[in-house]
Protein backbone atom coordinates (compact mmCIF):
# COMPACT_ATOMS: atom_id res chain seq x y z
CA UNK A 1 0.00 0.00 0.00
CA UNK A 2 1.47 3.45 -0.98
CA UNK A 3 1.71 5.71 1.71
CA UNK A 4 -0.28 9.36 2.08
CA UNK A 5 0.91 12.99 1.07
CA UNK A 6 -1.01 14.99 3.96
CA UNK A 7 -1.65 18.60 2.35
CA UNK A 8 -2.02 21.71 5.15
CA UNK A 9 -4.55 23.80 2.72
CA UNK A 10 -4.15 26.99 4.39
CA UNK A 11 -0.07 27.01 2.62
CA UNK A 12 -1.52 26.36 -0.31
CA UNK A 13 -2.41 28.56 -3.86
CA UNK A 14 -6.44 28.77 -4.55
CA UNK A 15 -5.96 26.40 -7.49
CA UNK A 16 -4.52 23.63 -5.63
CA UNK A 17 -6.68 23.87 -2.92
CA UNK A 18 -9.63 23.58 -5.65
CA UNK A 19 -7.52 20.94 -7.34
CA UNK A 20 -7.58 18.73 -4.46
CA UNK A 21 -10.72 18.80 -3.33
CA UNK A 22 -12.27 18.80 -6.79
CA UNK A 23 -10.23 15.53 -7.49
CA UNK A 24 -11.63 13.85 -3.95
CA UNK A 25 -14.86 14.90 -3.67
CA UNK A 26 -16.54 13.44 -6.72
CA UNK A 27 -19.12 12.57 -8.66
CA UNK A 28 -20.55 15.68 -7.74
CA UNK A 29 -24.06 16.09 -9.50
CA UNK A 30 -24.86 19.26 -11.67
CA UNK A 31 -27.74 21.72 -10.51
CA UNK A 32 -28.64 23.56 -13.89
CA UNK A 33 -29.91 26.72 -12.80
CA UNK A 34 -32.34 28.69 -14.22
CA UNK A 35 -33.12 31.78 -13.38
CA UNK A 36 -33.65 35.41 -14.29
CA UNK A 37 -32.39 39.09 -13.45
CA UNK A 38 -34.60 41.98 -12.33
CA UNK A 39 -35.50 42.45 -15.72
CA UNK A 40 -36.63 39.26 -16.21
CA UNK A 41 -33.66 37.95 -18.44
CA UNK A 42 -33.15 34.26 -18.53
CA UNK A 43 -29.79 33.14 -17.42
CA UNK A 44 -28.91 29.55 -17.63
CA UNK A 45 -25.81 27.83 -15.96
CA UNK A 46 -24.43 24.78 -14.23
CA UNK A 47 -22.92 24.32 -10.76
CA UNK A 48 -21.56 21.20 -9.68
CA UNK A 49 -21.09 22.07 -6.07
CA UNK A 50 -25.18 20.73 -5.20
CA UNK A 51 -26.68 18.15 -3.79
CA UNK A 52 -30.02 17.28 -1.85
CA UNK A 53 -29.87 18.01 2.03
CA UNK A 54 -33.85 16.93 3.07
CA UNK A 55 -37.36 15.89 1.99
CA UNK A 56 -39.45 17.29 4.58
CA UNK A 57 -38.77 19.69 3.60
CA UNK A 58 -37.64 19.04 0.25
CA UNK A 59 -33.99 21.34 0.10
CA UNK A 60 -31.39 21.22 -2.23
CA UNK A 61 -28.42 23.49 -1.90
CA UNK A 62 -26.05 24.57 -4.89
CA UNK A 63 -23.24 27.01 -4.41
CA UNK A 64 -21.96 29.85 -7.64
CA UNK A 65 -19.01 30.19 -5.76
CA UNK A 66 -16.83 33.53 -6.16
CA UNK A 67 -14.73 33.42 -8.89
CA UNK A 68 -10.86 32.26 -7.74
CA UNK A 69 -8.95 34.13 -10.09
CA UNK A 70 -10.50 37.87 -9.35
CA UNK A 71 -13.07 37.55 -6.62
CA UNK A 72 -15.95 38.58 -8.79
CA UNK A 73 -19.53 36.86 -8.43
CA UNK A 74 -21.58 35.03 -11.21
CA UNK A 75 -24.88 36.50 -12.49
CA UNK A 76 -26.72 33.17 -10.95
CA UNK A 77 -26.16 34.42 -7.57
CA UNK A 78 -27.18 37.87 -8.49
CA UNK A 79 -30.21 36.73 -9.86
CA UNK A 80 -31.35 34.81 -6.87
CA UNK A 81 -31.19 37.83 -4.84
CA UNK A 82 -32.88 39.97 -6.89
CA UNK A 83 -35.67 36.99 -8.11
CA UNK A 84 -35.54 34.37 -5.05
CA UNK A 85 -36.90 31.56 -7.27
CA UNK A 86 -35.10 28.98 -9.16
CA UNK A 87 -35.16 25.92 -11.56
CA UNK A 88 -32.74 23.12 -10.57
CA UNK A 89 -33.00 21.19 -13.69
CA UNK A 90 -30.82 17.93 -14.04
CA UNK A 91 -28.38 16.75 -16.33
CA UNK A 92 -28.38 13.40 -18.42
CA UNK A 93 -25.76 12.68 -20.26
CA UNK A 94 -27.80 13.76 -23.65
CA UNK A 95 -27.49 16.90 -22.23
CA UNK A 96 -23.84 17.00 -21.46
CA UNK A 97 -22.31 18.72 -24.66
CA UNK A 98 -24.82 22.08 -24.82
CA UNK A 99 -24.62 22.19 -20.59
CA UNK A 100 -20.90 22.71 -21.09
CA UNK A 101 -21.33 25.53 -23.81
CA UNK A 102 -23.89 27.26 -20.93
CA UNK A 103 -20.92 26.88 -18.89
CA UNK A 104 -19.23 29.93 -20.63
CA UNK A 105 -18.28 33.23 -18.75
CA UNK A 106 -21.04 34.87 -21.18
CA UNK A 107 -21.84 38.66 -20.85
CA UNK A 108 -25.00 39.78 -18.63
CA UNK A 109 -27.56 39.50 -19.93
CA UNK A 110 -26.69 36.90 -22.49
CA UNK A 111 -29.62 33.82 -22.69
CA UNK A 112 -27.84 31.12 -22.60
CA UNK A 113 -30.95 29.12 -23.69
CA UNK A 114 -30.16 30.20 -26.88
CA UNK A 115 -26.31 30.27 -26.92
CA UNK A 116 -26.69 26.20 -25.85
CA UNK A 117 -29.89 25.54 -28.01
CA UNK A 118 -32.11 24.38 -25.22
CA UNK A 119 -35.45 24.83 -25.32
CA UNK A 120 -36.86 27.33 -22.41
CA UNK A 121 -40.58 26.31 -20.90
CA UNK A 122 -42.87 28.16 -18.81
CA UNK A 123 -42.86 26.91 -15.07
CA UNK A 124 -45.66 26.32 -13.22
CA UNK A 125 -44.87 27.93 -9.73
CA UNK A 126 -41.76 30.00 -10.32
CA UNK A 127 -40.87 32.28 -13.15
CA UNK A 128 -37.39 31.00 -14.17
CA UNK A 129 -38.00 28.71 -17.40
CA UNK A 130 -37.62 25.06 -17.27
CA UNK A 131 -35.05 23.34 -19.40
CA UNK A 132 -37.47 20.74 -21.74
CA UNK A 133 -34.35 18.62 -22.57
CA UNK A 134 -33.67 17.80 -18.99
CA UNK A 135 -35.01 14.93 -17.83
CA UNK A 136 -35.89 16.01 -13.93
CA UNK A 137 -37.02 19.81 -13.24
CA UNK A 138 -37.35 21.05 -9.71
CA UNK A 139 -39.00 24.59 -9.68
CA UNK A 140 -37.67 25.60 -6.38
CA UNK A 141 -38.13 28.98 -4.24
CA UNK A 142 -34.99 30.39 -2.53
CA UNK A 143 -34.94 30.40 1.26
CA UNK A 144 -31.78 31.96 2.22
CA UNK A 145 -28.57 32.42 0.24
CA UNK A 146 -25.21 31.89 2.93
CA UNK A 147 -22.02 33.30 2.30
CA UNK A 148 -18.98 31.10 3.32
CA UNK A 149 -16.37 33.90 2.96
CA UNK A 150 -15.71 37.45 0.90
CA UNK A 151 -12.18 36.25 -0.56
CA UNK A 152 -11.56 34.72 -4.02
CA UNK A 153 -13.28 31.13 -4.73
CA UNK A 154 -15.50 31.35 -1.32
CA UNK A 155 -18.89 29.43 -1.57
CA UNK A 156 -22.44 31.34 -1.92
CA UNK A 157 -24.65 28.70 -0.43
CA UNK A 158 -28.53 29.04 -2.16
CA UNK A 159 -31.06 26.81 -0.04
CA UNK A 160 -34.06 26.08 -1.83
CA UNK A 161 -37.01 24.60 -1.07
CA UNK A 162 -38.58 22.18 -4.14
CA UNK A 163 -41.81 23.21 -4.96
CA UNK A 164 -42.59 20.97 -8.28
CA UNK A 165 -41.08 18.32 -9.89
CA UNK A 166 -41.29 17.29 -13.45
CA UNK A 167 -39.90 14.07 -14.53
CA UNK A 168 -40.28 12.79 -17.82
CA UNK A 169 -42.67 9.91 -18.23
CA UNK A 170 -40.76 7.02 -19.66
CA UNK A 171 -38.19 7.19 -16.60
CA UNK A 172 -40.97 6.43 -13.46
CA UNK A 173 -41.63 2.87 -12.58
CA UNK A 174 -44.82 1.66 -12.06
CA UNK A 175 -44.50 2.34 -8.66
CA UNK A 176 -43.45 5.82 -9.13
CA UNK A 177 -39.91 6.35 -9.03
CA UNK A 178 -37.17 7.32 -11.30
CA UNK A 179 -35.74 4.24 -12.83
CA UNK A 180 -31.69 4.52 -12.48
CA UNK A 181 -30.85 2.34 -15.04
CA UNK A 182 -32.50 4.78 -17.23
CA UNK A 183 -32.09 8.43 -16.13
CA UNK A 184 -28.18 8.77 -17.73
CA UNK A 185 -27.00 11.02 -15.21
CA UNK A 186 -23.70 12.95 -15.85
CA UNK A 187 -21.70 13.64 -12.63
CA UNK A 188 -18.58 16.22 -12.43
CA UNK A 189 -15.14 15.19 -10.87
CA UNK A 190 -11.63 17.20 -10.75
CA UNK A 191 -10.04 18.48 -13.63
CA UNK A 192 -12.06 18.25 -17.28
CA UNK A 193 -13.37 14.95 -16.02
CA UNK A 194 -16.78 13.84 -15.85
CA UNK A 195 -18.71 10.65 -15.29
CA UNK A 196 -21.90 8.44 -16.70
CA UNK A 197 -23.98 6.73 -14.25
CA UNK A 198 -24.79 4.67 -16.61
CA UNK A 199 -24.66 0.56 -17.75
CA UNK A 200 -22.16 -1.29 -15.65
CA UNK A 201 -20.89 1.40 -13.62
CA UNK A 202 -23.98 1.39 -11.82
CA UNK A 203 -24.46 -1.39 -8.84
CA UNK A 204 -27.19 -2.00 -6.29
CA UNK A 205 -26.23 -2.16 -2.36
CA UNK A 206 -28.63 -3.46 0.06
CA UNK A 207 -28.52 -1.44 2.95
CA UNK A 208 -29.21 -2.51 6.31
CA UNK A 209 -32.13 -0.75 7.41
CA UNK A 210 -33.82 -3.93 8.64
CA UNK A 211 -31.23 -5.34 10.43
CA UNK A 212 -28.04 -4.11 12.16
CA UNK A 213 -24.59 -5.98 10.38
CA UNK A 214 -22.71 -8.30 12.91
CA UNK A 215 -19.49 -5.57 11.64
CA UNK A 216 -16.06 -6.65 10.91
CA UNK A 217 -15.18 -7.19 14.23
CA UNK A 218 -17.18 -10.34 14.94
CA UNK A 219 -15.50 -12.06 12.01
CA UNK A 220 -13.12 -15.12 12.99
CA UNK A 221 -9.62 -13.78 12.76
CA UNK A 222 -8.39 -15.74 10.22
CA UNK A 223 -10.84 -14.35 7.67
CA UNK A 224 -10.17 -10.49 9.42
CA UNK A 225 -6.97 -10.83 8.00
CA UNK A 226 -7.25 -12.86 4.92
CA UNK A 227 -4.27 -12.20 1.94
CA UNK A 228 -7.23 -13.00 -0.40
CA UNK A 229 -10.20 -10.89 0.55
CA UNK A 230 -10.65 -7.23 0.01
CA UNK A 231 -11.85 -4.63 2.30
CA UNK A 232 -15.27 -5.08 0.19
CA UNK A 233 -15.59 -8.66 0.61
CA UNK A 234 -14.91 -8.67 4.56
CA UNK A 235 -17.91 -5.48 4.21
CA UNK A 236 -20.40 -7.84 2.15
CA UNK A 237 -19.93 -10.38 4.82
CA UNK A 238 -19.86 -7.84 8.21
CA UNK A 239 -23.54 -7.05 6.95
CA UNK A 240 -24.85 -10.07 7.99
CA UNK A 241 -27.57 -10.20 10.81
CA UNK A 242 -25.63 -13.23 11.75
CA UNK A 243 -22.73 -16.28 10.94
CA UNK A 244 -24.16 -19.67 10.10
CA UNK A 245 -24.11 -22.32 12.99
CA UNK A 246 -21.72 -25.01 12.93
CA UNK A 247 -24.29 -27.64 11.72
CA UNK A 248 -24.90 -26.07 8.58
CA UNK A 249 -20.84 -25.13 8.08
CA UNK A 250 -20.20 -28.50 8.34
CA UNK A 251 -23.26 -29.96 6.15
CA UNK A 252 -21.75 -27.46 3.42
CA UNK A 253 -18.60 -28.66 4.12
CA UNK A 254 -19.17 -31.99 3.26
CA UNK A 255 -21.47 -31.96 0.54
CA UNK A 256 -19.77 -28.49 -1.28
CA UNK A 257 -15.99 -29.03 -0.01
CA UNK A 258 -15.33 -32.29 -0.11
CA UNK A 259 -12.98 -32.52 -3.00
CA UNK A 260 -11.02 -29.47 -2.35
CA UNK A 261 -10.28 -30.76 1.45
CA UNK A 262 -9.06 -34.09 -0.53
CA UNK A 263 -6.95 -32.40 -3.04
CA UNK A 264 -5.21 -30.56 -0.62
CA UNK A 265 -4.61 -33.46 1.28
CA UNK A 266 -3.55 -31.54 4.58
CA UNK A 267 -1.72 -28.50 3.70
CA UNK A 268 -3.21 -26.08 5.89
CA UNK A 269 -1.94 -22.55 4.04
CA UNK A 270 -3.15 -24.25 0.48
CA UNK A 271 -6.28 -25.10 1.93
CA UNK A 272 -7.07 -21.39 3.57
CA UNK A 273 -6.30 -19.99 0.30
CA UNK A 274 -7.99 -22.41 -1.62
CA UNK A 275 -11.18 -21.65 0.06
CA UNK A 276 -10.87 -18.20 0.54
CA UNK A 277 -10.24 -17.75 -3.59
CA UNK A 278 -13.24 -19.60 -3.72
CA UNK A 279 -15.32 -18.05 -1.35
CA UNK A 280 -14.24 -14.54 -3.47
CA UNK A 281 -15.38 -15.78 -6.15
CA UNK A 282 -19.14 -16.83 -4.34
CA UNK A 283 -19.15 -12.94 -3.20
CA UNK A 284 -18.42 -11.32 -6.91
CA UNK A 285 -21.78 -13.73 -7.95
CA UNK A 286 -23.95 -12.22 -4.79
CA UNK A 287 -23.49 -15.79 -2.91
CA UNK A 288 -22.87 -14.20 0.28
CA UNK A 289 -24.14 -17.03 2.73
CA UNK A 290 -22.09 -19.69 0.27
CA UNK A 291 -18.76 -17.84 0.88
CA UNK A 292 -19.46 -17.60 4.40
CA UNK A 293 -19.77 -21.09 4.50
CA UNK A 294 -16.96 -21.91 2.54
CA UNK A 295 -14.54 -19.84 4.86
CA UNK A 296 -15.52 -21.12 7.94
CA UNK A 297 -15.24 -24.52 7.16
CA UNK A 298 -11.48 -23.65 7.67
CA UNK A 299 -11.92 -22.33 11.18
CA UNK A 300 -14.09 -25.88 12.05
CA UNK A 301 -15.88 -23.81 15.05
Amino acid sequence: MSTLRTFDLAGLSIPQRHGLLLGAVGPRPIAFASTIDALGRPNLSPFSFFNCFGSNPPIVVFSPARRGRDNTTKHTLHNVRAVPEVVINVVDFGMTQQANVASGEYGEGVNEFVKAGFTPIASERVRPFRVKESPAQLECSVKQVVETGDQGAAGNLVICEVLVMHVREDLLTPEGVIDQRRIDLVGRMGGHYYCRANGDALFELAQPTKHTGIGVDALPKDIRESHVLTGNDLGRIANLPALPDETSVNEYKLTELADLFIAMDGDKAALRKALHQRAQQLLAQDRTDEAVRTLLAFNER
